[in-house]
């Protein structure tokens, strides 16, 4: 940061928390560690009554630091942390960061910087997926997590060293930073919604006419899980909540990508029985289990030689073959969540009618 007599505006860092007793400190000393002045900082834990230390561990750091404060969160999800938050916040702009990520020391500043100087009402950069354990698994999980064949194109998660560095219009971006009026403008956040609220809200943004700035330079840190049932539970949940948004809506929130491992485990699911029943050959559920294991053992080679570690080449297809299979097993009972409540309310608005 310049001159001592340049103003800063008062920045709001909002941080949704629950049991992130292991990470919370982490995320906390990066904030404490960037170069935007501390007395223009407010940081407002919204702790949904964790049970693991980490209101201990927020309790020390606002004993040191009285501009990091802690907000109860009774209703636990995430989503009304954001609100909590937001209702709190004093700042005209607004940053919403998790507890269970990391970011660069100039991060707060050059959000801030690209949001005045584009005209944006949002801004964000790309994600860096480390593990939050430096073990085999963990280390794969995050490989995965950072691969096109993994995530798919997002732009955010997958930016390459080669890519160039050059700011651009996108949809959406990681850990925001926003204009207060976004707020006023489109409301808050749907509390309705378990997960992907974010995505909504990025879909009402766009709908106002607001623009979001994805910007390269700007990084942040993301503590992937590092055990394989804590990954596979999440994306199973993740995968739920991908469609089921559709009940509360109206309409798809997410991209057409991540229906890709829907339709994975649909094709599959329905070629295999459509073989067994014998009213199908068997040969197109053959090439496309074939063409995916191909693919996935493929990918998972070529990374294990980068990565020069072996051990690679049968950790990583077991984490792929997790990510895809769990969340798209997790959008198939999302998806008939959301047809088994639209059945009924078709039914219950149906005409009664009466024999004679």
């Amino acid at each position: 940061m310049a001159s001592p007599e340049k103003s800063y505006p008062l920045i709001s860092i909002i941080i949704p928390c629950l049991n992130e007793a292991t990470v919370i400190a982490k995320c906390l000393d990066s904030v404490l560690a960037n170069d935007y002045p501390k007395e223009s900082l407010e940081v407002w834990v919204v702790d949904g009554m964790s049970k693991d230390g980490t209101r201990g561990i927020v309790g020390e750091y606002n004993q040191k630091f009285p501009f990091i404060k802690l907000i109860d969160n009774p209703q636990l999800a995430q989503q009304s942390a954001l609100n909590l938050g937001i209702a709190r916040a004093r700042g005209e702009i607004i940053i919403r960061m998790d507890a269970h990520c990391g970011f660069s020391t100039n991060y707060i500043s050059q959000c801030v910087r690209y949001l005045m100087e584009s005209g944006a009402d949002n801004v964000g950069g790309r994600l860096v997926t480390v593990p939050r354990a430096d073990t085999l698994s963990g280390r794969a999980i995050a490989i995965a997590m950072s691969k096109l064949f993994g995530v798919g194109n997002s732009r955010f998660r997958v930016w390459r060293h080669s890519d160039d560095l050059e700011p651009r219009w996108v949809h959406t971006v990681p850990y925001s930073c926003y204009r207060r009026e976004v707020f006023d403008r489109i409301g808050l956040f749907n509390e309705q919604l378990e997960r992907s609220e974010d995505a909504e809200f990025h879909l009402r943004m766009r709908e106002a006419g607001c623009r979001t700035l994805f910007v390269p330079s700007i990084v942040s840190y993301y503590y992937s899980r590092s055990d394989l049932k804590s990954f596979w539970t999440h994306a199973v949940d993740n995968g739920v909540w991908a469609v089921m948004p559709t009940m509360y809506t109206g309409r798809l929130v997410v991209s057409l990508r991540h229906l890709a491992p829907l339709a994975l485990v649909v094709g599959l699911g329905g070629l295999g029985a459509l073989a067994l029943s014998g009213w199908f050959s068997s040969l197109p559920l053959v090439v496309l289990a074939g063409s995916y294991v191909g693919a996935n053992l493929g990918v998972s080679a070529k990374l294990a030689l980068e990565q020069k570690d072996a051990r690679m080449l049968f950790v990583l297809p077991v984490v792929f073959g997790g990510l895809h299979f769990g969340y798209g097993i997790g959008s198939f009972i999302g998806a008939w969540k959301v047809l088994k409540s639209s059945l009924f309310r078709w039914l219950w608005r149906r005409p009664m009618t009466t024999g004679r």
